[in-house]
């Protein structure tokens, strides 16, 4: 008898193995802040949606062709006004501004420095949140974010595998032919669109788990992570959610992401985040008395270890830590 009441997936090592010292660029839905702030915390070379959160395969390939375009700045013409902002079809609202000159100034400033980065990448992490998708009846364009245009204005279309598949095989070859040496990690995220309802969020979710599959078969340089299965089947209890029962919480996120280090990092990497963990749990402490002998001795021997690390990986900047545990008084 099984006394596990769950199906528990095993990590599979991938042969993509990412090192603190690998570009990583993170785009798509909300599930790519999860990986990037988990990057980010752990010191890895990483950089976040440069479009803002984007949720469905057409938006990100556009995304991308657009950072491939090193000609390609946004004008005047690429924004509209609305509810008294400035916003862009292709952005997240996080770009939005009453002032059109900051909205262009903010979003060629994140365009510009994704493209800086992505030329030092060696991984592009791609999550996909729905395969539904607006289209602008004005344009015939998909939209990545519908800034609360009257639903009017746009058809609501289910796209289909097939199409997915066409659209990401054509931008992720322009991809390998500019940078041969990047490889693409796609993961379906584990947060459901249920404004549609339940069935259509298993459809939507599912064009998308057959798309990537195939996608994997055609491209060798591409490998796809389960987060979404890891949710739905491993974590199957609406304890692993938050309080809305769509997103998934802290504790559901670290478990996704140690099956993610299992599977894309090597032992010696897993052994540096173990170290770099210690430090970032010593940041959290907080003392009775501050000015204590005690505590002094705390925060300096936070520094030893601190400057045993940069010799140890002179790739890592601890600027901040120093700062932090460098502030001592007396």
């Amino acid at each position: 008898m099984n006394n596990a009441f769950r199906t528990i997936l095993q990590p599979q090592p991938s042969p993509f193995q990412i090192s603190h010292q690998n570009g990583v660029l993170c785009i798509g839905s909300c599930f790519a802040e999860h990986i990037y702030e988990r990057l980010d915390e752990f010191k890895f070379s990483t950089l976040l949606n440069p479009f803002g959160i984007i949720f469905n395969p057409i938006s990100i390939a556009k995304s991308l062709e657009i950072l491939l375009d090193e000609n390609r700045l946004f004008e005047e013409k690429d924004l509209f006004q609305h509810l008294g902002g400035w916003h862009s079809f292709q952005h997240h609202g996080s770009f939005s501004n009453p002032s059109e000159e900051l909205v262009l100034e903010k979003i060629n400033n994140a365009l510009l420095e994704a493209r800086v980065f992505l030329k030092k990448s060696e991984y592009l992490v791609l999550t996909f949140g729905t395969s539904n998708v607006f289209v602008s009846e004005k344009t015939a364009q998909v939209v990545a974010n519908c800034h609360k245009v009257p639903q009017k204005y746009f058809i609501h279309k289910k796209l289909s595998s097939d199409e997915i598949i066409l659209t990401l095989d054509d931008v992720f070859r322009k991809l390998t032919e500019t940078f041969p040496h990047l490889k693409i990690i796609t993961t379906v995220s584990p947060v459901r669109h249920i404004r549609d309802g339940l069935v259509e969020n298993q459809v939507s979710k599912a064009k998308l788990v057959v798309a990537l599959d195939n996608l994997s078969s055609l491209h060798s340089n591409l490998s796809y992570f389960s987060s979404y299965e890891i949710m739905m089947d491993d974590l199957r209890d609406y304890r692993f959610y938050k309080k809305d029962l769509i997103h998934p919480n802290e504790m559901a996120v670290d478990y996704i992401w140690d099956f993610f280090s299992k599977t894309f990092f090597s032992e010696k990497t897993i052994e540096l985040n173990a170290k770099l963990e210690k430090i970032n749990l010593a940041k959290t402490h907080r003392p009775f008395h501050p000015e204590s002998e005690e505590h002094l001795k705390f925060k300096k021997n936070q520094l030893i270890k601190i400057g045993e690390m940069e010799k140890e990986f002179p790739f890592l900047d601890f600027e901040e830590e120093k700062e932090f545990f460098g502030k001592i008084k007396g």
